[in-house]
């Protein structure tokens, strides 16, 4: 049976997970939570997990209300826990050291956490080539470039196209400084987290998924572009040197690229990308009619994936303090602290005081660090 542990396992992604992992019958031995005492406690109780760590905020309570269970409050327990794959889906920098725990300890990483690649990019993969651990995908953009790329050679492509629904705002309302938390937390094809509903309204969330795909596939920024789909069922694609393209079509329904990252995560290892068998699942067939239009982006309405490229251009730390500034602009905005299109000034201010240093990971904590307390700074008062 395939054992599963899940960092992540009362958010958006986790939750999906566990419903892919009841379709399959997978066993849960592990469950990486936060705050939310109520859905962990059910959890547990369902899926009987072998370790289950919570926030220290709660860890008493849960103990109380699961007397029998392992209750810890240090979620690399769990990513170093005895299973087949470990599901990355602690959102923000929060996840990065869970995931580098995974990835020392030798376990197969179905990636959710962008950020664990956008900021770590090149010393994650130094740690899993060292210690023979496979990273594999789970957003919905980068399982599509991912299942492109199946059987073919890296060094065949030309160019990397994500896709971004463009959101709520993508046409409406004109002037974006009347954009509320309440409008911009209406996605209009995906049920997501706050924080990634707010980054795919400004398109940050793609700019953030370009530094991944840039990492992920050790491939040149330059040759990564992004189209609008508003239909969210082109996923992405991929164009070849012979100008060929291949792109990978589903519907907007995470539990279908969290399915196949665990099970790519499953096959043997190799020099080349392998794909994973395709089970039944139970949705309706996809409906392409109407659904397949393409635009270019509108840079000047969507400044933050422009940041997204000139940081990942800057490179060493910029990328972390960028995804840092992020962060308190995006909490700031939804506590009305901030308006809309603050969001992309305060990143750009962050950016353009960023100091250069080379990647490591004392330079990771000290740049997030200093880009949280200098983008508070920045706030409003």
């Amino acid at each position: 049976m395939t054992r599963i542990a899940i960092l992540g396992s009362t958010g958006s992604i986790g939750t999906q997970t566990l419903e892919v992992a009841r379709w399959r019958g997978w066993k849960v031995v592990a469950l990486a939570a936060g705050k939310n005492l109520e859905l962990v406690v059910q959890q547990a109780k369902e899926f009987q997990p072998e370790i289950i760590s919570v926030d220290p905020s709660i860890l008493q309570a849960t103990r109380e209300a699961l007397p029998h269970s392992k209750i810890v409050a240090d979620a690399n327990e769990v990513a170093t826990s005895q299973c087949d794959v470990v599901i990355g889906a602690i959102p923000g920098l929060a996840g990065l050291e869970p995931t580098r725990a995974a990835l020392a300890a030798g376990r197969h990483v179905a990636l959710a956490n962008k950020e664990a690649m956008v900021c770590g990019g090149k010393l994650i993969w130094q740690i899993a080539r060292t210690n023979n651990a496979r990273i594999t995908p789970m957003d919905s953009e980068h399982s599509a470039l991912y299942q492109c790329l199946v059987g073919e050679k890296i060094t065949d492509v030309a160019e990397l196209i994500l896709t971004a629904s463009g959101g709520p705002f993508r046409d409406t309302p004109e002037d974006l400084s009347t954009v509320t938390p309440a409008m911009a937390l209406k996605h209009p094809n995906w049920v997501m987290g706050a924080k990634v509903t707010i980054d795919s309204s400004t398109l940050m969330n793609k700019g953030l998924e370009v530094l991944e795909a840039h990492y992920l596939y050790e491939f040149p920024l330059e040759q990564i572009s992004v189209l609008i789909q508003p239909g969210s069922i082109i996923h992405s694609m991929v164009r070849f040197k012979d100008n060929q393209i291949k792109a990978q079509l589903g519907a907007p329904d995470m539990r279908l690229p969290i399915q196949y990252s665990i099970l790519s995560a499953l096959e043997p290892l190799t020099t080349k990308i392998s794909g994973a068998e395709r089970p039944d699942t139970p949705l309706e067939p996809l409906n392409l009619i109407g659904n397949l239009e393409l635009r270019a982006v509108n840079q000047e309405r969507f400044p933050c994936l422009g940041l997204a490229f000139a940081a990942g251009k800057l490179g060493g730390v910029a990328p972390v303090a960028l995804n840092a500034a992020d962060e308190i602009a995006v909490q700031a905005f939804l506590e009305h602290r901030l308006p809309y299109l603050g969001i992309a000034k305060l990143i750009e201010q962050i950016l353009a005081e960023t100091p250069k240093a080379e990647l490591t990971w004392e330079s990771i904590a000290s740049t997030d660090a200093w880009a949280r307390t200098r983008a508070k700074e920045l706030l409003p008062q």
